[in-house]
């Protein structure tokens, strides 16, 4: 998930380890069952800590196919966490 969001996305490795802690580091998470993660590609999952649903509700999910009518440079972006939060783990 790391690599697809510095390689697709751009952003940092710290910013991406900031964006997955947030998302997927805490006991919420753990509840709904992250240990199902190997049955997605990564970009799914990755994709989900960086863009937040557009207006039809989608998100990106990896698939060349299922994401080919998706224009990425318009899709809405999710916030980085608070650079003074604990889900930044990596010095920049």
């Amino acid at each position: 998930m790391t690599d697809v969001l510095v390689e697709r996305n751009g952003v940092s490795r710290a910013e991406a380890v900031a964006r997955i802690n947030a998302m997927y580091g805490t006991r919420e998470s753990a509840a709904w069952g992250v240990e199902l993660m190997g049955h997605e590609l990564p970009e799914y999952w990755a994709y989900g800590t960086y863009y937040i649903p557009d207006h039809r509700k989608r998100l990106p999910v990896g698939d060349p196919y299922a994401d080919a009518d998706i224009d990425f440079s318009t899709h809405p972006v999710r916030p980085a966490p608070p650079r003074d939060s604990p889900f930044w783990t990596l010095d920049e």
